[in-house]
């Protein structure tokens, strides 16, 4: 992946930005081109190439009315998998994920006998950390300027025993399966530390296909724990895995994005990138 890769996220979130701060005069795509430093058919190509989409179709996919009917829709899918039971295996984005919880006397040696490989890439949606091990992925976290230092910090507070090493080229392999799209994907293993019921969350998360979305309430629901919905909130904020436990799918009941640990407009664009794939079907 190229830094124009990271270039180009910029502009396409700052492009968002200004929508929807100038959404109720609807700017022109000329305008929208001058605020992030593009002629209008530089700016349509870039953006074309990135969403695989219009920027006036991609911004449809961000609108209220277009999010509380893929909930309507997400609905009668996530009743199937009450239905079906948590247990089903999950797929996304063709990748099979499964999970391997951290037991609690890991915890207690922290990561004693842990070898820690780590680096810091630039995906679609900006620069991300992530660290593995040899059972599977350990972090993945989408940053701002200079935050690859603090998340590295952090991990190695969690783990002080375990052997940490930059290893940009184990990563890469982690980071290409991830995000780039090919017929060809290896089953990925996340290797996820929380309480239980946080953990069944993240596992209902895997339940919401590309393109689709669902609110708290569908979560909740669909850990059988109906009236838990703050508590559901409080997990997905926890996620330590990005995109591949898609917290971001799950959004307000009225429509609107709602926060995300790795900001609000990374979220949109995400979710337009996913919305605008699955509309090609």
């Amino acid at each position: 992946m190229s830094i124009q890769q990271h270039i180009d996220y910029q502009r396409i979130e700052q492009a968002i930005r200004f929508i929807e701060d100038n959404f109720q005069r609807q700017p022109s795509l000329k305008e929208i081109a001058e605020e992030v430093n593009l002629s209008e058919f530089h700016f349509d190509r870039m953006f074309t190439k990135w969403a695989g989409t219009s920027p006036q179709r991609f911004m449809r996919f961000l609108s209220k009315e277009y999010a509380k009917d893929v909930l309507t829709q997400t609905k009668d899918l996530l009743d199937t998998t009450v239905q079906m039971g948590l247990s089903s295996s999950s797929r996304l984005h063709d990748l099979f994920v499964t999970f391997e919880a951290i037991t609690p006397a890991e915890f207690k040696r922290k990561g004693e006998g842990l070898r820690i490989s780590y680096g810091t890439h630039e995906t679609p949606f900006g620069y991300a950390f992530i660290a593995v091990t040899t059972r599977g992925i350990l972090e993945l976290t989408f940053l701002s300027e200079h935050e690859a230092i603090d998340e590295l910090i952090s991990l190695k507070n969690t783990f002080p025993r375990a052997e940490f090493i930059e290893n940009q080229e184990d990563t890469s392999v982690f980071i290409n399966q991830i995000f780039v799209e090919t017929d060809h994907k290896s089953p990925l293993t996340l290797l996820v530390r929380g309480t239980n019921f946080q953990i069944k969350v993240w596992e209902a998360l895997l339940k919401i296909p590309s393109g689709k979305l669902a609110c708290y309430e569908d979560i909740a629901k669909l850990i059988e724990q109906p009236t838990a919905q703050r508590a559901v909130g409080t997990a997905i904020g926890s996620n330590h895995i990005a995109y591949l436990i898609p917290c971001h799918r799950v959004i307000q009941k009225v429509g609107t994005t709602g926060n995300y640990r790795w900001g609000e407009y990374r979220k949109k664009a995400i979710l337009g990138w996913e919305s605008s794939r699955a509309n090609e079907v």
